[in-house]
């Protein structure tokens, strides 16, 4: 694996770039992993590590850093989608032909800034896949009372306010392959249908075997210690995830809800279950980028 800190050449901002050590022949799929407010791309890649699998995988992996920090670190358009297309455009002008597919990832506001991108058409006509890390499921999961870290009163209506600007955006009328994985805590339950495949007139729900780790994710949030809630997670463990899938969905796309049992928000992904959506990423199909290229 190669990893560097690459620098938008038009507005000078940095990104992380992990690539296979040999990234020549073709076969690779480029993910543009987007942290969560308040987060980082340094810790986006700790919460998500595809960048370990780049060479299995074949993967290039961008995580670069939302610009404005204040009342916390979170994507905005007016700050940020300048820099995000820079960051694509940089990736497949250095990779080239060798790119078969581009898939959004994104936790937390990280996922509603993915949903919002896909409805522009600059990445609509892109993305062949959308992975939602806890950042909103098309088809709502419904978000359990109270989530989030420990907060007063106060603090909880301050949040309110704050999440009322970060609406969900609607659902994208591009096409794509869609996961949505989350932790237990943080949502009241899986619904058992989709609307996404039935979009593709995908049949119902199949359990596949649940993905067992006797590894713990890389990171969490540590500023809470033992009091932090379970919605919002705790400190990493090992762990056993539910994976479904929606199987014959129109064109092969890949459909997919994955509840990572007993974990909270911002718990890291332990290394079996961040194998396992790559699998699922990579078997889907691909060819939109081909295509514009």
């Amino acid at each position: 694996m190669t990893n560097e800190t690459v620098v938008d050449e038009a507005t000078g901002r940095k990104f992380y770039l992990d690539y296979p050590a040999e990234s020549t022949g073709g076969g690779l799929t480029f993910l543009l992993n987007l942290h969560g407010g308040g987060s980082a791309g340094v810790w986006q890649r700790g919460y998500f590590p595809a960048h370990d699998f780049v060479d299995s995988h074949r993967l290039v992996v961008a995580a670069p850093t939302a610009a404005t920090a204040q009342p916390f670190r979170a994507w905005v358009p007016d700050a940020d989608d300048e820099h995000l297309h820079n960051v694509v455009g940089q990736v497949f002008d250095r990779f080239g032909g060798a790119i078969r597919g581009f898939w959004l990832v994104g936790h937390s506001q990280g996922g509603m800034t993915s949903r919002r991108l896909l409805n522009t058409p600059f990445f609509a006509d892109r993305v062949d896949g959308f992975l939602s890390l806890s950042g909103g499921r098309i088809g709502n999961a419904q978000i359990v009372e109270g989530f989030g870290p420990p907060r007063t009163p106060e603090q909880r209506e301050a949040m309110r306010d704050m999440r009322r600007r970060f609406e969900p955006p609607p659902v994208p009328d591009a096409d794509f392959s869609f996961i949505f994985a989350t932790g237990e805590h943080e949502i009241v339950g899986l619904p058992e249908s989709s609307p996404w495949a039935e979009k593709y007139g995908a049949g119902p729900r199949v359990r596949m075997d649940d993905v067992v780790d006797t590894e713990a994710g890389q990171v969490h949030d540590t500023r809470w210690g033992d009091s932090s809630t379970a919605s919002w997670g705790r400190e990493p463990g090992p762990g056993t995830a539910e994976v479904y899938v929606y199987p014959d969905a129109r064109d092969g796309r890949v459909i997919a809800d994955v509840v990572r049992r007993g974990k909270g928000h911002t718990e890291g992904l332990e290394p079996r279950i961040t194998r396992q959506l790559l699998d699922l990423i990579v078997a889907a199909p691909a060819g939109k980028a081909t295509v514009l290229r």
